[in-house]
């Protein structure tokens, strides 16, 4: 019995996790109805498993679900736009407060192979494979930071970030800025936690700067395509 609940319980987590996915990387987009069947479909699962997915992620204000109407990508206000920023800079906060200089060191090819990435793409014109490159970066400090609840509440806030900026950035800008992404990184390699601090938070506020907070348009993809692309 337990192995089943235990299966259960993994099965839901798969689709949570690919439709997060989908919507942090702007593939469905804020507003957009999640026909139950249209997952099923794509995702190869029970229909019940996607009912409770959907439940879960309604419960961290990913999904809206409407009686007599179904469920929806979240469609944040304005005014949960700051408060989902204000809420990043605390959590980022305090995963810079857990990297260490070892922290670096240990974890220094990681990173360079990342930094070399973001090299590479921002040179690019492909804004969905430039926002996708960069937010890796804060994903990447909070796995190496190495406290598990920071990670477990940023990846929860990075999905209703990613969904704030699919609605409201300016088109003609990156999600974030290569140049401060590597003074972080110099700061923390020399063990100087004050200053990277101090660039992460300036990082946060010029990320939040450019989002234009009057503008709720928005349009949808194809629900099967793009959790087939997952």
């Amino acid at each position: 019995m337990k192995k089943v609940v235990t299966n259960k319980q993994q099965e839901i987590q798969r689709i949570i996790t690919t439709l997060s996915k989908a919507i942090a990387q702007h593939k469905l987009k804020p507003g957009q109805r999640l026909v139950e069947a249209q997952i099923v479909e794509a995702l190869g699962a029970n229909r019940n498993h996607v009912q409770s997915a959907l439940q879960r992620l309604a419960l961290q204000h990913i999904v809206t679900v409407e009686p007599n109407r179904g469920s929806f990508v979240a469609q944040p206000s304005s005014n949960e736009a700051r408060e989902v920023f204000a809420a990043r800079r605390v959590i980022e906060r305090g995963i810079i407060e857990n990297i260490t200089q070892q922290t670096i060191l240990d974890n220094w090819h990681k990173i360079e192979v990342h930094m070399k990435s973001e090299n590479q793409v921002t040179k690019g014109n492909d804004r969905r494979v430039i926002v996708g490159v960069l937010s890796d970066y804060h994903k990447l400090l909070a796995e190496i930071c190495g406290n598990t609840v920071l990670k477990e509440m940023f990846e929860n806030i990075m999905v209703r970030s990613s969904l704030i900026v699919a609605l409201y950035q300016r088109n003609d800008v990156p999600s974030c800025q290569h140049n401060e992404h590597q003074e972080i990184i110099d700061a923390l390699k020399v063990g100087d936690q004050a200053l990277a601090i101090e660039v992460m938070l300036k990082h946060l506020q010029h990320l939040e700067s450019e989002l234009v907070l009057d503008n709720t348009s928005s349009s949808t993809s194809d629900l099967v395509m793009a959790l087939k692309e997952i």
